[in-house]
């Protein structure tokens, strides 16, 4: 069993043991455990759960958007990546209630509406999340984290402030939704590894763990090729660690597979990275990433709670 599933499927037995009931924004309820970690070392293969089939293409066009520093859900609309888009709505039709009415004809547009909206005009008040992870990794404060953290990787890597963070205070009530995954750090070993450590603070862990595993995993690819680095750890620290009431059955029925060897991932080379830094999101070509090997169970379908 490789090490990776085998965390994640005794996390949802924790929770499903041990957690406490409580209430949520979303009105779903949840059961929930606080103060876990994941850990996972990147020569056992690429992080990608194989106990049910993982969308890596969305995942990944996600965190891409994410190095741009866009906050508008346009070109994640316009490449078929639809995480976003219910909150998107939300923000819209919390305006629509300000304004109340949509300023193109006086009625409130449809989700479908929206949407065709947001791929073929250019308005901010379709699609925008506010000041959200790109916003903050890219200029917090006229500061570009992503940039100065590879500089700081390449010129002092025995550094203890190779830090990324999200949770701006400042902004927060500006943004659609806090960050849940608020910063990560990164740390070199013996001058040639790179490890890199994330906090979560809310954790979805049917739906969104998963992503987010395989998301920083990527990231700290990507930021060793950078920084002509081999990748080491992975880690995530996560504070309310939770699964939806409605998550219940399909957790129980993912904790009764066996999990096949995890894959490996290749990039042929750091384009999409630098194309992403540079806000080139036009010159973005998946074929980059080749995802080797990868055998997994069927997907599990589980209703997002926003």
């Amino acid at each position: 069993m490789n090490n990776l599933d085998k965390q994640y499927l005794e996390l949802l037995d924790d929770i499903l043991v041990n957690g406490t009931s409580k209430d949520d924004r979303t009105g779903t309820g949840t059961f929930s455990v606080f103060g876990r970690q994941i850990r996972h070392d990147m020569r056992d293969g690429f992080p990608l759960l194989t106990t049910k089939k993982m969308a890596w293409k969305t995942m990944t066009k996600e965190l891409l958007w994410f190095l741009s520093g866009d906050t508008n859900i346009k070109w994640l609309v316009e490449n078929k990546c639809n995480i976003w888009n219910g909150d998107a709505y939300k923000a819209y039709l919390n305006r629509s209630a300000v304004k109340h009415q949509w300023k193109r004809g006086g009625d409130v547009a449809d989700m479908e509406t929206f949407l065709d909206v947001v791929k073929n005009e250019h308005d901010v008040d379709f699609g925008d999340l506010g000041p959200v992870y790109g916003k903050q990794w890219r200029d917090w404060n006229g500061n570009d984290q992503i940039k100065n953290l590879i500089k700081g990787i390449k010129e002092n890597p025995d550094s203890r402030r190779h830090m990324v963070t999200a949770w701006n205070v400042g902004e927060l009530d500006q943004m659609v939704l806090p960050p849940c995954h608020y910063g990560f750090q990164c740390y070199v070993r013996d001058g040639k590894y790179l490890s890199l450590m994330w906090n979560q603070r809310s954790v979805d862990t049917f739906l969104g763990l998963p992503f987010n595993i395989s998301s920083y995993g990527l990231l700290l690819l990507m930021l060793a090729k950078e920084c002509d680095l081999i990748p080491d750890q992975l880690i995530g620290n996560l504070g309310d660690v939770h699964l939806y009431k409605n998550h219940v059955e399909q957790a129980i029925e993912q904790t009764k597979r066996e999990p096949y060897p995890l894959p490996d991932m290749k990039l042929t080379s750091n384009h999409n990275f630098r194309a992403a830094m540079k806000g080139n999101m036009n010159e973005i070509d998946l074929n980059d990433f080749i995802l080797l090997g990868y055998q997994s169970h069927p997907s599990i379908k589980a209703k997002l709670s926003n």
